[in-house]
């Protein structure tokens, strides 16, 4: 089965590639941009995949603010030009379109957790990319001779991810702690408020059972269906590397939350699939632990 896996260089691509076999939009051995028209079709054309996975976009909140015209000139108008390569080229296999779980906004806490039949109300630049190409993948997949499915992950974490995010940096820290690099002390931003955050590899694989089970024009939520304080993640990391550390407020981390607390349901992908999250979250942190203790330092 060949399979197109947009972002394959990046940190969930990576771990797609170990699952199963897939290529990335390249072309004369050259990533290819997204908002190049011509070029993704003269890649696709070239690969001529069975199976798309729609990883590549723009996913940096804080990059989306400082300049939303790119992300959306890479997450909406890169995924329209996908679709009219793979239609142009005669595609007619599955393609899954990876969303976010950050498309609910602001949820009232009774109402957790987050269904897929909630309307989604995006509150910055990136969640509002992905809606509208969630919409544009519902309307392809309804009008067009291949089929789409949406994903929409929650936090993912796990091994290989960068120190933009929170779990990685904390962990990156505690390992720099470890090595005598730095003191006892972690800068912290807003560490009480929840998250949903699931193994990275986990997700993948919902990924692949998606492309294989899941319906045309559905979308589904891929989480854990658990929410962690990041002061209990710290915690954790802590004890699994034997030290104690102290935590030192950073103002310049600290952002206004936009939702205190956060959870999400797979049911509606348990359902079709029969997935459920495998591996332990225990494992999950001593794995991130371990690849910033493995990391040659500079």
């Amino acid at each position: 089965m060949t399979t197109l896996v947009t972002g394959l260089s990046g940190f969930v691509g990576s771990h797609c590639a170990e699952q199963f076999p897939s290529s990335d939009l390249l072309l004369d051995g050259r990533p290819v941009d997204l908002r190049d028209g011509e070029r993704v079709r003269a890649a696709v054309d070239a690969i001529r995949p069975e199976w798309v996975i729609h990883l590549a976009a723009q996913s940096f909140i804080p990059a989306a603010f400082a300049n939303p015209m790119e992300t959306q000139s890479v997450n909406f108008l890169g995924t329209l030009n996908l679709l009219l390569a793979l239609r142009d080229t005669g595609f007619k296999g599955r393609m899954l379109f990876v969303g976010s779980g950050d498309v609910y906004g602001a949820v009232p806490e009774h109402e957790l957790p987050l269904l897929e039949s909630r309307l989604p109300k995006p509150r910055n630049p990136y969640a509002v990319s992905k809606v509208a190409a969630e919409a544009l993948c519902y309307q392809w997949s309804q009008t067009e001779p291949f089929e789409i499915v949406v994903a929409r992950p929650f936090n993912h974490i796990g091994p290989r991810q960068g120190t933009q995010f929170a779990v990685a940096d904390f962990a990156c820290q505690i390992s720099d702690v470890r090595k005598g690099l730095r003191d006892a002390k972690l800068n912290v931003g807003d560490i009480d408020a929840t998250r949903d955050f699931c193994d990275v590899r986990d997700i993948v694989r919902a990924y692949r059972q998606l492309l294989e089970h899941g319906v045309n024009g559905e979308t589904y939520n891929v989480c854990s269906g658990v929410e962690r304080s990041l002061r209990s993640i710290i915690e954790t990391l802590a004890t699994l590397a034997g030290m104690s550390v102290e935590l030192v407020t950073d103002p310049a981390r600290m952002r206004p939350s936009e939702q205190r607390r956060v959870v999400g349901s797979f049911d509606k992908l348990h359902h079709q699939t029969g997935w459920q999250p495998a591996i332990s979250f225990e494992q999950t942190l001593r794995d991130i632990l371990d690849y910033w203790d493995q990391r040659e330092l500079p």
